[in-house]
């Protein structure tokens, strides 16, 4: 077990509670078991003491959703100044080429990615699987597991292709029967329970334009029987809304209900598109919503009422979404957009900077159904993320807190899971950052030429 640590006195610290903590947090094994208060001592002695005093403390940011493939075709030409569906279809071309190598790469880039920006648990949404990407989960298992990093895998899906009146080329579509029997494969092999688990599965079928009815109430019957989550894109665009309207002859939430889904095991990416009544029967059935402001406002999709939603009873989340819609992973950046974002919709004075830190943390993990992580408390897993304010662009700044994300920071200093430090001095100890952007540049390339060749 790591010795007991104490972070010290740090210049400003978020734990998500009204407890004091301005001393600091200690630290034993993988969980916090003390918050000191101001000029306070801890009250055992501590092995270890790091001093915080140039750094501000939040809890490790979390996740709620991305598409870790998709760091292979940032800024990609025929994608570019698009909206959703058009968007899909440029690139869904390219995707079909995805190799294993690849898809490591990128996912590797990616998880590193977001621990350098302070988080510490991320969702990603997988659901490409052609030929010679069956073990797509599987290899991401490995990666975050080498990592470090706190991971729920979904095993998304695509079932509804082209020639059924879906958007999804041929190529990259599955049976039923395929999906199910791998699902159920990576959670009996994968899935862990409890506090601190470090990997988690959930399912995923992708979205209402790209399966079947069949594989989402499928999911759902499995997700019960299995005891694991749902996820899916819902309500992204008005495109989406007008599809379910034509295809079921129902809006999206009326679908949802239809196929099992609305339930507190389930969270969607975005969630736009709701009425009023929608919102309520969402908040009234626990669904989570992960909102993606990046995402949203390069594809110009709208933006998530995420005061109505929280009212009504819905946990909310925070997602950077896929590296070909942000084209970013850069969690630390998101709190920021998301708070800049609602702002717009609610006000300066509706929407302040401890909402966005609140989505991002206990509101991630509430959307990921953990009780877990989410906040500096007592019993906690010991997942942090440090930054400095030594920067041009924090000079001047007076309240450290609200300086993080108004002068925009960009990567955590220090960034610990489980009570493990991952980032030290702004890197990955052990990781060679320029060898791993090379040989992902090229993976880059070679996926757009084996793109290209096929057209």
């Amino acid at each position: 077990m790591n010795p007991r640590l104490w972070i010290k006195s740090p210049l400003a610290i978020y734990t998500g509670t009204h407890q004091d903590a301005r001393g600091g947090v200690v630290i034993e094994g993988n969980r916090i078991v003390e918050l000191v208060g101001a000029g306070q001592q801890p009250s055992h002695p501590c092995q270890q003491t790091y001093d915080a005093g140039e750094q501000v403390v939040i809890p490790g940011l979390i996740n709620t959703h991305h598409h870790f493939y998709q760091t292979l075709t940032r800024a990609y030409p025929d994608a570019l100044n698009k909206e959703l569906f058009p968007w899909l279809k440029s690139l869904y071309g390219v995707w079909a080429h995805l190799e294993p190598e690849m898809h490591a790469l990128a996912t590797r880039l990616a998880l590193t990615e977001l621990l350098l920006s302070g988080c510490t648990t991320a969702a990603d949404h997988h659901y490409l699987f052609p030929a010679g990407m069956e073990q797509a989960i599987d290899i991401q298992v490995e990666e975050a597991r080498a990592l470090g990093i706190r991971a729920v895998l979904t095993r998304g899906s695509m079932s509804l292709g082209e020639k059924d009146g879906g958007l999804p080329p041929q190529s990259t579509v599955q049976t039923e029967e395929q999906i199910l029997l791998d699902s159920e494969r990576l959670i009996n092999r994968y899935h862990e329970r409890g506090d601190g688990a470090q990997i988690q599965i959930a399912l995923a079928p992708c979205s209402p334009f790209s399966v079947t009815t069949d594989i989402m109430r499928e999911s759902a019957v499995l997700a019960e029987k299995h005891d694991v989550r749902l996820h899916t894109h819902l309500a992204e665009t008005l495109d989406e809304e007008a599809f379910c309207q034509q295809r079921f002859g129902m809006r999206t939430v009326d679908y949802l209900d239809s196929v099992g889904w609305l339930s507190s095991r389930t969270w969607l990416a975005h969630g736009i598109h709701f009425d009023d009544r929608e919102i309520q029967r969402l908040g009234t059935a626990g669904v989570g919503i992960c909102h993606c402001p990046s995402s949203n406002m390069m594809l110009a999709s709208g933006i998530c009422r995420n005061n109505e939603l929280e009212a009504a009873g819905s946990p909310v989340g925070l997602g950077v979404d896929g590296s070909a819609s942000n084209d970013g992973s850069n969690m630390i950046n998101e709190v920021r957009q998301a708070l800049y974002l609602q702002r717009l919709r609610y006000g300066a004075s509706r929407v302040t900077h401890f909402d966005a830190y609140r989505w991002a943390t206990a509101g991630s993990a509430r959307v990921l159904g953990r009780d877990d992580i989410g906040t500096l408390a007592v019993g906690k897993q010991a997942d942090l993320a440090l930054f400095r304010l030594d920067e041009l662009r924090f000079s001047g700044s007076h309240d450290p807190l609200a300086a993080l994300l108004l002068c925009g920071a960009q990567q955590a200093d220090r960034v610990m899971v489980a009570g493990d430090w991952k980032v030290i001095d702004g890197t990955l100890p052990g990781q060679d950052l320029q060898q791993l952007m090379a040989q992902h540049r090229q993976a880059a390339l070679r996926l757009a030429e084996k793109a290209m060749a096929h057209r």
